[in-house]
């Protein structure tokens, strides 16, 4: 309940600097060059659909930070996409590309194995585009994670934490998943051809042998003779967000021209952490393609290998030396960044460094944050009332 809390004053504070943000610019003009558009290229009033509120974020000023340091820092906003991450644009761009190329088709399931953002924006986008959604999480996850995602109608499996290299990591699982989907929906079109219709009597999704035990009691037939979820599917997808390129793409065909259209060129550096590296890929690439002097820079968490990646060339965390390496070689509360190993996605960035961040950094960091806020908020007021 405190993951949830904390994120929901997170949030919160956020919501209260964007309206600060919009009062600033509204009452006396913004100097900054990333003030609000107006006219075709400005934030459309109305949307049509789930899929068109997607993106499009504000750039906030982060006015404690701004003020301390006398440089201008701005925040996506990205919390205010439908699914509440900047991982909406990836589920829109997985999902559009799977559908173009034919690997998923209207009806079928998308799989994927997550840590909770990319889920939640999956479960969230699949329904506007006919799909369902299968997920597979690991369950030191935050339990509210997995309860929103419920309640977005997916199926999610929750599984113990194990290295990628295993057969039951949750990313594996998850594209086994995906065949499995494909297998039973093989079956059942075989079936409804040889019965004319009554495709049960022969068919079983999974097999204790191609699932090695590990399968999901949610993905198993059950004695009623209905169906789950999943194989009544028109195949399944496995997202692959870590390895899927389109994740890149997202970002560098959305997110990063948004960011240089809405600071107008003017910006000078950007900062990200990284999990699949989607993001800091994307838009480091596209920023670096418009203007080489625009620094980019990696903040990587505890336990997490790719700060020595680019600032040493090794994939190498102290957590992992030999004679220390630990069945958990570090636990952060920093849930979805930091990896131990480069995907695909992550080999597209340019990067001109990486900073390393502790735990207590990023708690202190948002406490200032909300002091910020509530201090801007403070002013707005008493300068509303006099």
């Amino acid at each position: 309940m405190a993951a949830a809390t904390a994120a929901g004053a997170t949030a919160a504070a956020a919501a209260i600097s964007l309206f600060a943000y919009y009062l600033l610019l509204h009452k006396s003009g913004s100097k900054f060059p990333w003030s609000r558009t107006t006219g075709a290229s400005g934030r459309r009033t109305r949307r049509k659909g789930l899929v068109e509120a997607i993106g499009n974020t504000p750039l906030i000023r982060i006015n404690s930070l701004s003020d301390a340091t006398g440089c201008e820092i701005l925040g996506k906003a990205e919390f205010l996409n439908p699914g509440g991450s900047v991982k909406d644009r990836v589920a829109v761009k997985i999902i559009e590309e799977a559908l173009k190329s034919g690997d998923l088709v209207c009806g079928g399931v998308v799989t994927e194995g997550s840590a909770g953002s990319t889920a939640i924006s999956l479960a969230t986008v699949a329904p506007a585009y006919g799909c369902r959604c299968h997920v597979v999480i690991p369950d030191d996850a935050a339990v509210e994670k997995s309860q929103i995602i419920e309640a977005l109608g997916a199926i999610v499996e929750r599984v113990r934490p194990v290295s990628i290299t295993h057969r039951d990591h949750f990313v594996n699982i998850a594209r086994r998943r995906a065949l499995e989907a494909n297998i039973a929906s093989t079956q059942i079109e075989s079936n409804d051809r040889q019965t004319n219709g009554s495709a049960y009597v022969k068919t079983k999704m999974l097999h204790t042998k191609q699932t090695n035990g590990s399968a999901h009691a949610n993905t198993e037939l059950s004695s009623t003779g209905k169906y789950c979820p999943i194989s009544d599917s028109k195949g399944g997808f496995f997202a692959d967000q870590f390895e899927n390129l389109a994740n890149y793409r997202a970002h560098y065909e959305w997110t990063g021209p948004e960011i240089w259209e809405q600071t107008k060129g003017t910006i000078h550096a950007f900062v990200a952490a990284a999990g699949t590296g989607g993001t800091i890929a994307g838009v480091s690439r596209y920023l670096k393609e418009k203007n080489r002097n625009v620094q980019c820079f990696l903040m990587d968490p505890p336990g997490s290998g790719l700060f020595n990646k680019v600032t040493r060339g090794v994939m190498y965390t102290k957590e992992e030396a030999e004679g220390k390496r630990l069945k958990n070689p570090f636990d952060t509360i920093t849930e979805g960044i930091g990896i131990n190993r480069v995907t695909r996605n992550f080999m597209m960035a340019e990067l001109d460094g990486a900073y390393r961040g502790t735990d207590r950094e990023a708690v202190e960091m948002s406490r200032f944050f909300v002091y910020g806020v509530s201090h801007t908020r403070e002013c707005l007021l008493k300068s509303a009332f006099n």
